[in-house]
């Protein structure tokens, strides 16, 4: 008996190591402010700095969306960087682990970041954000991780919705915030599309920052009924797409140094149609 306990003793961590996905365990072993304070803290600074309208002169727009690079390193996001400035989207997104969370990290990403006027990014929290006591550090750099902003077309406007869930959960005050956001301006704009770093749809699942069922089936729930276009997503590194009714999900692969399949996501919008594909780093000129 005493000798199988070894062996188990010994095994437990390797298999552990081997059946997690990507696993860091840092965040295990720190401490952060739960997703409703966050959220709080988020519609704090919301109120003293409304969403972001940006005019376009034509009905067609691009939109470029990266996730989990990882900072760090920097050799993927600043080719990203300078190639998106040549095509000049509208906006880039980057949604979330977009840094290891420590503040050494944060400072390198700030560094990296073009000029909003030049060319307008909007950000999100991961579970990677939050790691050593990073939630501190994201709030004081970017302010909020809950929040929206519009294009506004000659023809129409489109809304694009942000979300936490670098805790796993968007807790109560976020998804009512979601509930009302939705029930409140959907129905005034063309197109809706949402981005948070959580995949809804795991595969593979990982042992941190898993979506409650319960909660997946009332956001789903959420978007079918409120015509959501796309939920962007990123967290396992490896793209994949889902539809649900109406509602494309789309998991980005990861922009970290090092991966061969590292990619960006262009969301094209043309009018009433919409389209989506996936740019490996290694195809850019």
């Amino acid at each position: 008996m005493a000798v199988r306990l070894k062996t188990w003793i010994v095994l437990l961590p390797v298999t552990v190591l081997v059946a997690c996905y990507e696993t860091d365990f840092s965040g295990f072993f720190t401490r952060d402010l739960s997703v409703n304070q966050r959220f709080d803290q988020s519609m704090e600074w919301n109120a003293l700095n409304p969403y972001r309208e940006i005019t376009v002169l034509s009905d067609t727009y691009r939109i470029f969306t990266i996730g989990d690079s990882h900072v760090g390193g920097t050799v993927n996001l600043e080719r990203f960087l300078a190639f998106a400035q040549k095509e000049s989207p509208v906006a880039i997104v980057m949604a979330g682990d977009m840094t290891t969370g420590r503040k050494a990290d944060y400072m390198t990403f700030e560094e990296v970041l073009p000029d909003q006027d030049l060319l307008p990014w909007f950000m999100l929290a991961g579970n990677h954000e939050l790691y050593f006591g990073g939630w501190e550090h994201y709030h004081a750099l970017f302010g909020t991780s809950v929040y929206l902003f519009t294009v506004q077309t000659p023809a129409a406007n489109d809304l694009y919705i942000f979300l936490d869930t670098g805790s796993g959960t968007l807790g109560s005050k976020q998804l009512e915030w979601l509930r009302e956001t939705l029930e409140d301006k959907r129905d005034d704009f063309r197109h809706c599309v949402v981005f948070t770093h959580n995949n809804l749809f795991r595969v593979p699942r990982t042992i941190t920052a898993n979506p409650a069922v319960e909660e997946l089936h009332v956001l789903m729930d959420l978007f079918a009924r409120h015509r959501v276009d796309y939920v962007i997503t990123g967290h396992v590194h490896k793209r994949e797409v889902f539809r649900f009714g109406n509602t494309t999900y789309v998991v980005l692969d990861a922009l970290k140094d090092g991966l061969p399949h590292a990619s960006y996501l262009d969301l094209m919008i043309e009018g009433a149609h919409t389209d989506f594909s996936f740019v490996k780093l290694d195809d850019l000129p």
